[in-house]
This record gives C-alpha cells, structure tokens and sequence, in this order.
C-alpha cells in the first residue's frame, strides 16, 4: 500500500481513545528502529521530516527510504508528515516531494524566528489547507509558541524557534481562539501550546501544572472536541539513557522532560499526535558511546549502529504501548489520497466549532 493521510490514522486514533507517537527521521537506521517498532507492537505509523532532515538526508534519499518502508511493511499504514513548514512554499515542496501531510507552522513568521501576528497565521495555514486538501493530503497547524513556562524562551528546532522570551500569554493556546483558528483555516490537526519546548532540556525540575499546563488540553478539547490536538516537544528524556550517556564519556546536565503519564492525560483529552525526537536521540547516542567506549579499536560503523538500532527501537515501542496505538494498525483500512481529496471536496470532514458546556 502506497503512504496515507494522517487525516486516516487521527480519525481512527479518536474514535478509539488513543494517541500515535510521530517520529522525526534524518537517517535509515532511525527508519528501520520505528518500523521494527510497530511491526513489533501492530502500530499505525507517523514518520515525520523537518526541513532541517530534509537538507540533511536530501530529498530523494529521505523520499526513497520511507517508500522502502512503505513496501517492506505494505500492512502498516504510514505517513510521511512535513514538520513544523515554515511558509507555504515548504508544505508545497514537501506535497511535491510525497509527503502526505505537512504541518503549516505560522505562529512564527517564515523566518522560523517571529513570532507571527494571528491574522498571519490564518492567512498562511488556511492558503495551505487549501492547496494540501484538493490532493487529498492532510494539514497540521500551530497556534502559540512552543516554549518554556519557566523562562519563556524556545529552543530551536534544526533552526525553527523563536528568538528571546516571551510572556505566558504567547506561550498558551487560547481556547476560544484556537476554536475560531480551527473553524477559519479548516486544519486537520492542531498543535497547542502548553508549555513544552523542543530539545532535552525542557525542564529544570519534575514539571507540574505551574511549569506544564496539561489542563489547557482540556480546555480547548472541551471547546473543540471534535478536533484532533497535537503535543510538540514531547520527549520523556529517560534517566537510564541520561545516566548511560553520562557513563560513556557525555556531559548532559540534570534535565527533565515530560513523563508519560502527563502525556497520557493530554491523550485521554484530545490529544492523537505526540511529537518525539530527543528521546530517540538519546538512545542512540547511548548506544554508539557504549559500542565505542568498550571496543575503542573498533572502526565498522555498523559496530555501534546496529545496537543504536535496537536502542531507539526499544524507545518506539514502549511509546507505542503507553499511548495505546499498539494493536491499532492491522484495524486501519489504508485508502489513499485521493479518497480523501474528494472527502474534503463534499465537505464530509469540515470542520465546525462549537461550544461544549460540561454538565
């Protein structure tokens, strides 16, 4: 089965209470350890590209790795997702290049570094849903920086961050505003803001709701429930991987990230994306440091990357199981771009905000 819309997998993720880990790639070895993941634990597949990667593995080679995936596990549906696109042009290259999906970052401006004015952002996602849903792909957008809560700087993404600090109120999605953002540009999926950041060092402490607003989910799935939310930034930051890093000859100071059972709570609320990369990472350095710390004279590359492989594979799966996408795949009936473009052209998936008042 060729690659699929991650309209597919959100919806049946909802309809089914779970979450599905999205996994940022560069490399082949990153690519095999989440297939031998889900193949492992029967799990419905995001593997997502920044335009950092894109650079960096280039176009054809990241394009013809995540097809090799595709063919070697025809029976797991798998997306091919365009992380935090910049302006309209990159979410245009990607759908060129095969992505599925692509996520219209416009709370920065196209510098990757401004914070954006709402009108902006409007603007630019809903010019890209426009174009990405005539073909069938899915859209992805962000409203409010992703940043810290306890010092209101971001930390950029292979270049994609803001720049300074900024006040809680830029650092929190609003619910009213992001149901009316949802209603105007027709996103398949939101990113929200809640006090996450990208990197390992996310927290200076074991986060709680002064520093890690998951309540916010809340709200704005309660003002938007029909609406898949995404977390970004999301990595746990293991201690064991920390520790074995530090073992090997790292040098990573006392960080903490977001545990899973936080995570667990926003998916229980709306949240279907889960954004994890630092964690992946971290198991592979911990595993190449460990190879070469002990065999020292050793100079095969596939010496250290294989186990770095099984590493980061072992990280995959456990998200798989925690966010219950585990089981889920072989459920998904794969149809591809073209069912949805003219799902989208009927108005069967648009969306409409309302107001939900609890009882």
């Amino acid at each position: 089965m060729a690659l699929v819309p991650m309209r597919l997998l959100l919806d049946h993720a909802a309809e089914n209470g779970y979450g599905i880990p999205a996994f940022n790639v560069n490399n082949m070895e990153q690519i095999q350890s989440i297939m031998q993941a889900a193949n492992e634990t029967n799990s419905p597949v995001i593997l997502q590209a920044s335009r950092g990667a894109r650079n960096y593995a280039g176009e054809n080679f990241l394009r013809h790795l995540i097809l090799a995936a595709a063919e070697t596990y025809p029976h797991l549906p798998i997306v091919m997702h365009q992380d935090h696109g910049n302006a309209p042009s990159t979410c245009y290259s990607a759908i060129k290049n095969g992505f599925t999906s692509v996520m219209m970052d416009g709370s920065l401006e196209a510098d990757a570094k401004t914070p954006a004015s709402y009108d902006y952002n409007v603007a630019v996602t809903a010019e890209v849903v426009k174009v990405a849903h005539a073909i069938g792909a899915s859209v992805e957008g962000e409203l409010g920086c992703l940043g810290s809560l306890e010092t209101g700087k971001g930390e950029a993404e292979d270049g994609h961050g803001f720049e300074g600090a900024l006040d809680h109120s830029q650092l929190l999605t609003d619910p009213d505003e992001a149901a009316d953002f949802v209603e105007r540009t027709q996103v398949d999926a939101l990113a929200v803001a809640i006090g996450t950041s990208h990197g390992a060092y996310k927290f200076t402490r074991k986060p709680t709701g002064e520093i890690l607003a998951i309540s916010r989910i809340e709200e704005i799935h309660n003002r938007l429930p029909n609406t898949h939310l995404v977390m970004h930034g999301s990595s746990s930051v293991p201690e064991d991987l920390l520790a074995m890093i530090n073992e090997f000859g790292g040098a990573i100071p006392e960080t903490y990230g977001v545990p899973v059972e936080e995570i667990q709570k926003g998916i229980k609320c709306g949240v279907r994306k889960v954004n994890i990369d630092t964690d992946c990472r971290l198991a592979i350095t911990a595993a190449v440091r460990e190879a070469l710390f002990k065999n020292p004279k050793e100079f095969d590359p596939r010496h250290f990357l294989k186990p770095s492989i099984k590493y980061m594979q072992k990280v995959c799966a456990d998200r798989y199981i925690q966010f219950e996408a585990a089981g889920q795949a072989s459920k998904i009936k794969q149809v591809g771009l073209d069912e949805f473009a003219a799902k989208y052209a009927k108005g069967e998936l648009t969306q409409v905000s309302r107001q939900v008042v609890k009882a």
